[in-house]
């Protein structure tokens, strides 16, 4: 029997994914770390069940045709939760932000200066005072008209449209016309109209070049093709479209990101000439305030735009101050060098989160659960700091703070750890410790346990002799100032520095046209797919191999069956019910759409004939629900398996399924899916590896088992260069370039470079203290404890 003062969330018979039954009890009013290897099981007991069934039971409150409106998780799979408070999610979000998403829009901030500058800005005399839509150059009363508020326009030039013009038309002077046959249409249109498309574009006359490329005339004349051996070729109505028109049309109205991609190639974004990149009208940007408009308030870093709201005369104190309140955490959080007009794209994942977390520290909520996915995702250990600092301030005003979790700091700073494992997958699922942070000491089980308690070892590295060097720069872009950085061939090289000191703009700058580069692969953490239709075994590879074991079985034959009869993508095999999805959508009136599985396959994505033929016993959708580490010992005699499959398990990704949507799988695993497909593929000569963050979202086990692959691929004398913030990595590499001093504009350039002993004496770097205390830890995570 429970009080209705429990001072638990008691969780009974949780089932969600991969946690098998899971009774246990979480403190409320604490700060609660929830811990475990990659795919333990962590996240499907706090999001995926505590905060699932808040938010179900907050629905249930809500109007019927209301729920319609709001984006559902669905029901968890739990007997039981009692004793839980509503819930608010702050997770790491990996879809992109629209470019009009800022800042200031993210954290409201926006609101509430456009609002100063609407009651309190200085206005021009005899002018209307005017509304704070007028402010925003989102809105129609306030967007510039020349660029809708964007700022910037896109323009082409000869130079952007023909880069070679030693080239004649035909042999692709135009390089912003299509390929293939749209392209060779074009040619042959323009050689009816007249023009000599075998001369150098350079010795065109100057009218022809400027019509060619810029008129919007679309003259239609007939084409008669020059004859191919073996091919009738008639006549045809051709229409001409100059090359602007092409590539601006492409740009705007093409739904393929890679053509579009291609044409903003061609493109010259400059500053509006009407608004001068500020993206409002005139009449707003009229209006100031402290002698400064609304623009130019918006692009002050906000520790500084703190400074210039400080003493506000008496009408505007109460706006001030409210904008300097909400201002602060987001400064506490490390994120002072952000500007209001930051576009949100350019920001990571950590970034985006700190700063709804800073959000919600004004909201001024009480007794509710925040939880958090990983928020030290992406920080420097001086922010990290902060970080603790800030969930403590959410815990004393009244709140349940949930956390998921790698970062030991983090973990050492709770009230009580809640520990999942022992492993992943299958080998997970279960609570190993829920108790206070101390007593998870005493889980011989826990793999937590071994890196927050366990002694560590001294890191033995062999000096390993660069083949060279590659330099970068001058680099001048966004906080960049003519930076140049110097990387050693052959060797593993950790680019650390606090957030927004320039690690991922200088790695931007590395491209396979850099003197000494050769071939390049870049392993970043977008997904592999968009859509449940591409999962690990399609990205791979590995389901090709599959379907060609299946084919060539006596059953499939004897029947007819090619290997295009097991792919779920295509007619013929798969269920059309659902049309090889596994599930259908039922719609309920006055109620979400809802997703139930297939009533014609039961999720199998077949149809009953494909699923008559097996291998070794099972059939194609029992294959794909098998994890990489069954299918390793499954496939153990068919090589071309066998080599993906290992290299899967080399990056510890052995507890995913072969068919686990791309859409299920975080940003930590798409990237070590990645490296998994390079690794698998045979050398080819010396490659350049970049990785941006190869932590993020890993236990420090996890790291281990990484950090062995990466440094395997320099022993074979590769080159890797990632950015990085978890110290026992960088205490590991062979060279470490930091950048800073801070974020933003007292950030962007190289204050030490060198092995780590020397970056950490280096003076005037934030990352130096961290990293001795790592090189004298010497801990077992990463490359140390490892001989090399």
């Amino acid at each position: 029997m429970h009080t209705p003062h429990d001072p638990y969330v008691r969780v009974r018979g949780a089932r969600e994914h991969n946690l098998r039954g899971v009774d246990v009890d979480i403190p409320r009013d604490a700060l609660v770390v929830f811990t475990g290897v990659s795919g333990s099981g962590k996240s499907s007991l706090a999001f995926g069940t505590v905060y699932a069934e808040a938010q179900r039971r907050f629905f249930e409150s809500v109007a019927p045709y209301a729920r319609r409106l709001i984006h559902q998780v669905g029901a968890p799979k739990v007997a039981e939760v009692s004793g839980l408070p509503p819930a608010v999610s702050l997770e790491q979000r990996r879809s992109a932000p629209s470019s009009r998403s800022s800042v200031g829009t993210v954290t409201n901030l926006s609101n509430s200066l456009r609002m100063l500058f609407s009651r309190a800005g200085d206005y021009p005399p005899g002018a209307p005072r005017l509304d704070s839509d007028a402010f925003s150059p989102n809105t129609a009363a306030g967007a510039c008209p020349e660029c809708h508020g964007l700022g910037r326009v896109h323009r082409t030039t000869e130079e952007s449209l023909v880069p070679d013009p030693s080239l004649s038309i035909r042999e692709g002077a135009i390089a912003a016309w299509p390929g293939a046959w749209q392209g060779k249409n074009l040619r042959d249109v323009l050689e009816a109209l007249g023009y000599d498309v075998d001369r150098p574009w350079r010795e065109l006359p100057a009218e022809q070049r400027e019509w060619i490329l810029f008129t919007d005339e679309q003259p239609v004349v007939t084409v008669h093709p020059v004859r191919e051996a073996g091919r009738i070729q008639r006549p045809y109505q051709g229409t001409y479209m100059s090359a602007r028109r092409y590539v601006m049309k492409t740009f705007a109205d093409s739904r393929s990101a890679t053509l579009r991609a291609r044409a903003e190639r061609f493109l010259v974004a400059e500053p509006c000439p009407v608004c001068g990149g500020r993206r409002l009208r005139p009449e707003a940007l009229a209006v100031t305030f402290a002698g400064r408009t609304i623009a130019e308030l918006a692009a002050l870093p906000l520790g500084e735009l703190a400074g210039v709201l400080r003493g506000a005369s008496e009408p505007a104190r109460v706006l001030t101050e409210d904008l300097r309140s909400r201002i602060a955490p987001v400064v506490e959080l490390g994120l002072g060098y952000l500007s209001l007009d930051r576009a949100a794209p350019t920001l990571s994942a950590g970034e985006l989160q700190r700063l709804r977390l800073a959000t919600q520290l004004r909201s001024g909520l009480f007794g509710v659960v925040y939880v958090l996915d990983e928020p030290s995702a992406g920080l420097h250990p001086a922010d990290t700091e902060a970080l603790v600092t800030m969930l403590r301030r959410l815990k004393a005003a009244g709140n349940s703070v949930f956390v998921v979790e790698h970062h030991l700091d983090v973990v050492r700073g709770a009230d009580w750890v809640v520990d999942v494992g022992p492993r992943a997958g299958e080998h997970g699922g279960r609570v190993l410790h829920s108790g206070p942070v101390a007593g998870l000491a005493e889980v011989a089980r826990s793999a937590t346990a071994r890196f927050l308690f366990g002694p560590a070892a001294a890191p033995r590295r062999r000096d390993r002799r660069p083949r060279g060097r590659l330099t970068v720069g001058p680099v001048t872009r966004h906080n960049l100032r003519g930076v140049t950085a110097a990387f050693p061939l052959g060797a593993f090289t950790a680019v650390t520095g606090v957030s927004g000191s320039g690690k991922s703009t200088l790695l931007g700058e590395i491209t396979e046209e850099t003197a000494g580069v050769g071939r390049l692969v870049s392993v970043d953490q977008r997904p592999i797919g968009r859509t449940p239709r591409s999962n690990l075994a399609t990205y791979t590879g590995l389901f090709d191999v599959v379907r060609k074991v299946f084919a060539a079985t006596d059953e499939a034959r004897a029947r007819g069956y090619g290997v295009g009869r097991f792919s779920f993508n295509v007619a013929g095999g798969r269920c059309e019910t659902c049309q090889g999805e596994g599930f259908v959508s039922v719609e309920l009136l006055f109620l979400p759409t809802t997703y139930a599985p297939c009533p014609a396959c039961g999720g199998a994505r077949y149809n009953p004939e494909t699923l008559e033929v097996t291998y070794r016993g099972r059939n194609i959708a029992q294959v794909l629900d098998l994890t990489v580490e069954a299918a390793a010992g499954f496939f153990a005699d068919v090589p071309a398996a066998a080599r993906s499959l290992d290299t899967l398990l080399d990056v510890g990704l052995g507890y995913l399924r072969l068919g686990q949507p791309a859409t299920e799988l975080s940003g930590g695993e798409a990237q070590r899916i990645k490296l998994a497909s390079e690794l698998q593929r045979g050398r080819r000569g010396h490659t350049l590896y970049l990785l941006d963050e190869p932590t993020t979202g890993l236990h420090p086990a996890d790291v281990e088992v990484l950090m062995r692959q990466l440094h395997g691929l320099v022993d074979a004398g590769h080159t890797v260069i990632v950015v990085e913030h978890d110290m026992s990595v960088v205490a590991g590499a062979d060279w470490v370039v930091d950048l800073g001093p801070g974020g933003g504009d007292e950030g962007g350039r190289v204050v030490a470079a060198g092995p780590p002993e020397e970056v950490a004496r280096a003076e005037g770097s934030v990352t130096a203290a961290y990293l001795a205390r790592a090189l004298r830890a010497a801990p077992r995570n990463g490359a140390a404890g490892q001989e090399r």
